[in-house]
């Protein structure tokens, strides 16, 4: 398990969080059942994570290191289904489970502002740590697409999802909904190597590679993420919504041409407070009433392919509540769902041919002291039964216009596409 911050490309980023072997693993599947864990069945499956977090007796000192052992791992979209009446229209179109979290007793953290690096262990874990870490270690492997990207929605079908969404926005189901497609393609070899070429591509502060092995095969998430979900840390609570969206441009005059136009876009910076106050509400569930602030609101940030508006939401956790049960109250996160949540995402599972997967949930961490930090899983790959599958989406309102919409949906993901496949044809050169 990697929690990447991007570091030194990405800007904002300061700690990665690397570890492997935990000490147990738990599975939820699509029907939030805990896989081998009858002590636990019964239990949603965020008080069940909350059971297996509290399994572990580590001693926790005053540091600045955001991790001294707890849960990684992430927390798909398709967890919403458990938590809301969503429906069940949709079937899977991978076969990873709703949730997979680690509990894991050390990591290896790389703190970018300081430069140093620490391993945070037991003595017994310290030992073996620092073994595998004196082990020769093996080159990347070669990486290559067998097949081009393919689309799950022709254009025709998307424009056709675009105007059901226009129809129930005029209706006054909601304000707003987050369409998104899918793309798959089979694909060969190192999956680390794909993550290097991703990460080369797209530095970004909320990245992360999972992989692991099962009896069907080797699944894997492959996330490079621009978006903080949720952070917690003792008891402050933020988030950082995104909503508005423009692509790079070709020259510095261009570029900020581009940005300009983001920034001073009435329907861009509608969508964004209109996620703000969903994230709101969600956060005031179970934020100490009156704590929930808006510090910034649709501030320009520039990633490698994109600018965005993104806004800060703030709240203090209320007493005797978790950073798990915060997670709960606003999975998923409202800016890849729409607003009013609930129905947008019964429009969702309505008008997309398949479920999401871990796409717009969740990747982080929640360590033993109440730390949490998390990521909204967009600009993700999701590697299963020799397949790469990755989507791109965007919030629709009632004055989007189609083609542009379908357009900012591959702007968002054709650079991961092209770079997958140039790792390929690169090799092959």
């Amino acid at each position: 398990m990697l929690l990447d911050s991007g570091r030194p490309a990405a800007p904002t980023g300061r700690f990665d969080i690397l570890s492997s072997d935990p000490l147990m693993t738990m599975v939820i599947d699509d029907q939030g059942h805990v896989a081998g864990a009858t002590e636990l069945s019964g239990l949603s499956p965020f008080t069940a994570q909350q059971a297996l977090l509290e399994r572990l007796e580590v001693e926790a000192p005053e540091s600045h290191l955001p991790f001294l052992g707890g849960l990684i791992g992430y927390w798909s979209y398709d967890l919403g289904r458990l938590l809301e009446p969503v429906g069940d229209l949709t079937s899977p179109a991978v076969a990873l489970p709703a949730s997979r979290v680690g509990l894991y007793d050390w990591a290896l953290i790389q703190d970018h502002e300081r430069r140093e690096s620490w391993l945070v262990a037991s003595d017994e874990r310290r030992r073996q740590v620092l073994g595998w870490l004196a082990q020769p270690t093996a080159a990347p492997g070669a990486f290559r697409l067998t097949a081009p990207f393919a689309g799950e929605l022709s254009r025709a079908v998307y424009l056709e999802r675009f105007a059901a969404v226009q129809h129930y926005i005029r209706a006054g189901d909601c304000y707003q909904i987050n369409l998104a497609q899918r793309f798959s393609a089979p694909y060969a070899g190192d999956l680390w190597s794909a993550y290097c070429r991703l990460r080369e591509a797209t530095p970004t502060p909320y990245s992360g590679f999972m992989a692991w092995s099962t009896a069907q095969g080797e699944q894997a998430i492959l996330s490079l993420s621009p978006e903080r979900f949720l952070e917690c840390r003792a008891g402050h609570v933020e988030t950082r919504p995104i909503k508005g969206t423009r692509p790079r441009g070709a020259t510095p005059a261009d570029d900020r041409r581009l940005a300009d136009e983001l920034a001073a876009s009435l329907k861009d910076r509608a969508e964004n407070v209109m996620i703000v106050d969903l994230l709101r509400n969600d956060l005031g569930r179970v934020c100490r009433p009156g704590s929930v602030r808006v510090p910034q609101l649709c501030g320009l940030e520039s990633y490698a392919n994109v600018h965005h508006l993104v806004s800060v939401v703030t709240g203090e956790l209320a007493p005797g509540r978790t950073p798990l049960e915060l997670l709960a109250a606003a999975f998923p996160g409202g800016s890849i769902t729409g607003a009013p949540k609930v129905r947008a995402m019964q429009i969702i599972e309505e008008l997309e041919p398949s479920r999401r997967s871990v796409y717009c949930g969740s990747l982080g961490y929640v360590d033993v002291r109440g730390r949490m930090d998390t990521s909204i899983a967009i600009r993700t790959v999701v590697a299963d039964a020799g397949h790469l599958h990755l989507w791109g989406g965007g919030g629709l309102v009632a004055d989007s216009e189609g083609e542009a919409e379908y357009q900012e949906t591959l702007d968002k993901i054709g650079h991961l596409m092209a770079s997958l496949a140039s790792l390929g044809s690169t090799e092959s050169e």
